[in-house]
């Protein structure tokens, strides 16, 4: 299964070129304010999208999703063989993805939960997966603007993929944190099109499960 993964689009993915394959993941932040008519936009670019299968998670930007989360899951609803992923999970040939929004709080976007046990008790919710999708980056691994900044990842976070063992951890969030790292069996994948500047300068991200 050849999955092409993107993150923090916001609002420019006529603009990137996206990679053929059987699954699309969206890790969340495809708009920039979360207003009806942006998410209407993505949906309309999602539905062209030939790939069988399409995840999305929601990102801190995308208000809409916490607002009025019946209008907003509707609008993916609508969009053929897509898939909303809030605490929740999907099976694809044989292939478990699980999805959550959750990041630590930071100038009150939507999806914020304070640090520590809070933030935990969405993270002990996620079950044995092949791929999990966060919005947000774990602590330590692909999560800081620049290199030598401090972390800004969730440590809770870590923890939890470290008890899952995911073959795949999919996020965005820190646009600066772009990239892929291995560790202890998991490929990490900050997929973060947009740099630091809101330019949508990273390309997709592919890999085979």
């Amino acid at each position: 299964m050849r999955v092409v993964v993107i993150s923090d689009t916001h609002t420019f993915e006529d603009r990137i070129s996206i990679p053929d394959g059987d699954v699309l993941i969206h890790a969340g932040d495809f708009t920039i304010e979360g207003a009806v008519a942006e998410v209407s936009r993505f949906c309309a670019w999602l539905h062209k999208q030939p790939h069988r299968h399409k995840i999305v998670v929601a990102g801190n930007h995308d208000w809409l999703f916490e607002k009025s989360p019946k209008q907003a899951r509707a609008f993916i609803e609508n969009v053929p063989s897509a898939y909303y992923l809030q605490d929740s999970a999907i099976k694809i040939q044989g292939v478990t993805f699980y999805g959550a929004p959750w990041q630590p709080s930071f100038c009150n976007w939507a999806f914020n939960v304070d640090r520590g046990e809070p933030i935990k008790h969405y993270w002990d919710r996620i079950p044995s997966c092949d791929v999990l999708i966060t919005h947000g980056p774990p602590w330590g691994i692909l999560d800081y603007v620049k290199l030598g900044q401090p972390h800004l990842g969730c440590e809770e976070l870590i923890k939890a993929v470290g008890r899952v063992r995911p073959r795949f951890h999919v996020f965005g969030h820190i646009h600066g944190g772009y990239g892929q790292w291995r560790i202890n069996g998991t490929r990490f994948i900050n997929a973060s099109i947009c740099d630091e500047a809101y330019n949508p300068v990273n390309p997709a991200i592919v890999f085979e499960v």
